[in-house]
Parts: C-alpha cells; sequence; structure tokens
C-alpha cells in the first residue's frame, strides 16, 4: 500500500512539474517582437519578451477555414483577475487561467520589474537587468528552467536584441553585411536554414525562398511569419 502511495505522489509530482511549461515561440521576418508561449494545463499563454500577456487561449483546430500556425481560440475555462484591492502591479491583471495562477512583480520587489510576470503556476521568471547588458535589460531571461539568451552591445548592430538562443538551441540571422534585402532577417533555428530573394530580384526581393512555417526542435515548437 504505501509503494502505491509512493508512486502516486511520485506521479502527480511529476504532472505538476510539467503543468507549466515553454510550447512554442513565434518568430517574425518583419522584425516583429518574438512572442513566447506557455502551456499552463489547459491554455496557452502568449508573452511578449519583456513579461507581459498578449494573449490567450486555447489552439485554433487544424482544418479550419484560414487556420495559420499559433492562432489562439477562446479560452472558455475560470478566468480571474486581480481586484482593486491588489498591489497596484497587478490590480486588474489576470489572477487565474483554469488552474494555473499568475502573479507579478511589484515595485517594491523591484521597481524594474513592476508589473512583470512573476510566475505561472509553478514556472517563475527571471529578467535581465540593466547590468547585465542595457540592449536586452528587462527581457525574460528564464521560464522556469528554459534559459533565453539575446544579442547584446557586442554584437552585430542591426541584431541587438534580437534572441539569439531558446533554451539549447541558436538561432542566427543576416547581419549588416549581407545583402540589403536579407538584414536582420532569420538566418537559422538549429539546424534549420532560411533563404530569401536578394536585393538583385527586383519582384521578390526580401521573400523567403526557402524554410519552415512551423517546425518543432528538441520539444519546442517554432513559428516563423
Amino acid at each position: 500500500m504505501k509503494k502505491i502511495f509512493a508512486l502516486a505522489l511520485v506521479f502527480l509530482v511529476s504532472c505538476g512539474l510539467n503543468a507549466q511549461r515553454v510550447a512554442w515561440i513565434t518568430l517574425s521576418q518583419s522584425n516583429a517582437e518574438p512572442v513566447i508561449t506557455v502551456f499552463a494545463n489547459d491554455a496557452f499563454i502568449n508573452l511578449s519578451t519583456d513579461g507581459n500577456m498578449l494573449e490567450y487561449g486555447v489552439e485554433y483546430a487544424q482544418g479550419r477555414l484560414y487556420y495559420f500556425p499559433g492562432k489562439l481560440d477562446k479560452y472558455m475555462g475560470r478566468v480571474e483577475l486581480y481586484n482593486d484591492n491588489a498591489n497596484a502591479a497587478c490590480k486588474g491583471k489576470i489572477r487565474y487561467i483554469g488552474a494555473s495562477s499568475i502573479t507579478y512583480f511589484s515595485a517594491e520587489e523591484n521597481e524594474k520589474l513592476a508589473g512583470k510576470i512573476k510566475s505561472i503556476g509553478n514556472m517563475f521568471f527571471e529578467y535581465y537587468m540593466p547590468y547585465d547588458d542595457a540592449t536586452f535589460a528587462g527581457k525574460i531571461k528564464s521560464a522556469g528552467r528554459f534559459e533565453f539568451n539575446y544579442c547584446g552591445n557586442f554584437d552585430d548592430e542591426k541584431l541587438k536584441g534580437k534572441i539569439k538562443s531558446a533554451g539549447n538551441i541558436n538561432i542566427g540571422y543576416y547581419g549588416s553585411f549581407d545583402d540589403k534585402a536579407l538584414r536582420g532577417k532569420l538566418k537559422n533555428v538549429g539546424q534549420y536554414n532560411f533563404t530569401y530573394y536578394t536585393s538583385f530580384d527586383a519582384r521578390y526581393q526580401g521573400s523567403m525562398k526557402s524554410g519552415f512555417q512551423t517546425q518543432l526542435i528538441n520539444g519546442i515548437k517554432f513559428i516563423v511569419r
């Protein structure tokens, strides 16, 4: 009986540890900010790289008209907000999505992080500070054990602030010395490469020639728009 109880406890703890995780990363070919998507029990939560909630919902079902990767449908479960008596940093913000509680940094904890997401369920967030590198100060450093690195002061001017790696997956870009139609665009995500029409291709210059729209890499879905 004790063995059964112990196994059940291990199973529940394991489920709890995996209840929140980084699921998707959406990258843009038009220099729009990336989106980090956390799966939290039964909902997807889209976050900006500076730790603000953009959207939440459930995955848009494949096969529907106008389906495209990363689109979210309305979440029909429990959603609860912080009331007017809450700290100023979280007043009126979302407190629960389903079973996942959401907390925010207060100005008393750290004035530079005030209002940014502190945790989603048992996933805690860390952020880069100005003493790390002013270029990416305030951006998410880690979501649970999943870490992010960004191009900084010593990188190509065209690339400063862009995501350099997500977990153990390296992300590369075309730099300032590449063809002008390619500069700043994605060059690779892990082992997967992207090519584009150059400035010499007047009709299609800058358009993607080869690459992927979605790709599962080391358990993370990368979406390129």
